[in-house]
């Protein structure tokens, strides 16, 4: 035999448990209102002035001893790894001429023959330079050196 739940034997005592949960649940809402229109109250602002203690900072200007109360530490910025790149040139094209590309195509940059290769670094252009081969290595020989403040300007 399989064990069936409690029913209550007489439909009374069914009534007067759901009786008694409504009661619960009216009491538990009645309880959260009043607890909402409480929180509402205390949530106004007061008009009246309280002290207020002033917060003191310090004085901020380009040295950087004032700012960090000691010299700035350059080695801790010095193992973050960057992107080298060199950029010959570029071009757009079609997507149908892109499939069409195969072994021994040409495709034709924006370069003059001689011109400057950019040197970019994680894509920000620092440098102007000339292919060199070091060791039957390719390599870079930089012949201009965009200045910081020329390198700013071209983030913003």
């Amino acid at each position: 035999m399989s064990e069936t739940p409690d029913i209550p034997e007489k439909p009374e005592e069914n009534n007067e448990a759901n009786a008694a949960a409504a009661d619960d649940w009216a009491a538990a809402m009645a309880e959260q209102a009043d607890a909402e229109v409480a929180d509402k109250n205390t949530d106004e602002v007061s008009t009246e002035p309280d002290e207020v203690e002033r917060a003191e900072f310090q004085n901020l200007n380009k040295d950087t001893t004032a700012i960090c109360g000691t010299e700035t530490n350059m080695d801790v910025i010095l193992d973050i790894p960057v992107t080298l790149s060199m950029e010959i040139g570029r071009t757009e094209i079609s997507i149908q001429n892109l499939l069409q590309l195969n072994q021994g195509s040409v495709v034709e940059l924006d370069r003059l023959a001689g011109e400057p290769m950019d040197v970019l670094v994680n894509g920000t252009l620092i440098a102007h330079g000339e292919v060199v081969v070091v060791n039957e290595k390719f390599g870079i020989r930089l012949t201009d050196v965009i200045s910081p403040s020329e390198r700013v300007k071209t983030l913003r």
